[in-house]
């Protein structure tokens, strides 16, 4: 954007840029009422509930800082064309300024949890060769001593009370080799776990810091373009700041909010779910017993499910219509396949907005490119509101969401397009194309 302030009345356009600036801040700041959600709740319905009413101020929040963006364009429309450019640049300024701070809050918390699973993994491998280097001190005690199985312990007895004792011996002998080798073994599958977990947690931390990259370099070229628009270019990138932080550090702490009372809502119905198929069970076995003892058991059964054979070749089911389940489910089908930065194949590889790009291409429908681009396109609805097919919208990421909080998304190189949840970073934006 070459521009020259001799080609417009610049007082007049610092005037507008900062009345906009003034109601976007004023209605952001207004609507900040994060009231802790008390945890009274006794049953999930109780819990789901207590979510509605934070998604609500969530949504509230959306819809205030909509309503802001809406006064800002009012404003812009009454200026000219070149006042309008100025506003859209300062508009993408604000959400790269908050884009770029969640991402980096985001590699400051997925480095702190590959700390805690190093040290775990650490401990584990340390516990494994300490495990090891007992069996191997106690397998050379007892060749020393010529005592090489329990057998030859046995039958190296003198009498019959020396055989007593030797037994005696052979049996604590077996109990505490058994528990070191389940003890090694244990500690084997643990170390196992956590090195997966660790180069899992690695993987993200590596394709996150791509994403940020791909953000601060979108935010140079914003902000060269804003050092031409505007004269008071400090005062104004300082406000942006302000309104960025204000709208990013809201919108992570309803996230962190909704995903807290997620996990309440399963646990409790999780809970239930066990207390009822108890009830099942016992009812179930009560009549089966009352049955045996009348008429005698009958314990056939036959099952009319059949489970589908696996084909050496994957193979993927066609599009269809183009309805916001369709999209899901066909999106579902390309799990495991895997991540490739810049790419867009569902089958050779892509990266997180290149599988929404051909999910949705693959139902005729064009969407951006880009994670950022997806933030601003489509019909954009509450979090609460969202229904399968639509993106879920991060700094620098984005998803497609299954419905009951669940999504699926390219993830990572090392875990390739995988489920997950929602509320597993700070949600931006949620876009709806059909």
């Amino acid at each position: 954007m070459n521009l020259k302030h001799s080609d417009f009345d610049v007082g007049e356009t610092m005037k507008k840029g900062k009345r906009i600036f003034f109601v976007l801040t004023i209605a952001i700041l207004t609507t900040i009422q994060l009231v802790a959600v008390p945890v009274w709740a006794a049953t999930s319905s109780d819990l789901k509930k207590q979510k509605e009413e934070l998604q609500k101020q969530q949504s509230q929040t959306q819809d205030a800082y909509d309503s802001a963006s809406d006064a800002a364009q009012e404003i812009a429309d009454e200026q000219t064309e070149l006042g309008e450019q100025i506003d859209d640049t300062n508009d993408q300024l604000v959400g790269l300024i908050a884009d770029i701070s969640l991402i980096e809050d985001e590699i400051a918390d997925k480095e702190a949890e590959i700390e805690v699973t190093q040290a775990a993994y650490d401990e584990a491998k340390a516990q494994e060769e300490k495990l090891y280097q007992e069996m191997c001190a106690r397998i050379k005690y007892m060749y020393e001593k010529g005592e090489t199985t329990y057998v030859e312990i046995l039958m190296s007895a003198t009498s019959f009370s020396d055989f007593t004792t030797k037994a005696e011996y052979v049996e604590q002998l077996y109990e505490y080799d058994r528990q070191q080798l389940e003890a090694y073994v244990e500690v084997q599958l643990e170390k196992a776990t956590y090195k997966v977990q660790l180069e899992d947690e690695k993987g993200e931390l590596e394709t996150t810091k791509e994403e940020l990259a791909q953000e601060q370099e979108l935010l140079q070229k914003t902000l060269n373009e804003y050092k031409l628009a505007y004269a008071d270019y400090e005062t104004q990138l300082a406000n942006a700041r302000a309104q960025a932080a204000t709208y990013k550090e809201q919108l992570k702490a309803q996230t962190s909010q909704i995903a807290s009372l997620d996990s309440e809502i399963k646990a409790k119905e999780a809970e239930e779910e066990a207390a009822r198929k108890a009830a099942e069970e016992a009812a179930k076995k009560a009549a089966q017993e009352s049955a045996n003892a009348s008429s005698g058991s009958d314990s056939t059964s036959s099952s009319s499910s059949s489970t589908p054979s696996s084909s050496s070749g994957k193979t993927y089911s066609p599009a269809g219509e183009a309805t916001g389940d369709n999209i899901a489910a066909y999106a579902c089908q390309f799990v495991g396949n895997p991540y490739v930065f810049g790419g867009t194949s569902l089958t050779d590889g892509c990266d997180c907005s290149g599988f929404v790009y051909s999910v949705y291409k693959a139902f005729g429908i064009t969407v951006p490119r880009t994670s950022y681009a997806l933030n601003s396109a489509g019909t954009g609805v509450a979090y609460e509101d969202a229904r399968p097919g639509d993106v879920i919208v991060y700094a620098g990421h984005c998803a497609i969401y299954l419905g009951n909080g669940r999504i699926v998304h390219a993830s990572s190189e090392k875990t390739g397009i995988k489920y997950g949840y929602a509320t597993y970073r700070t949600i931006t934006s949620v876009r709806r194309f059909v």
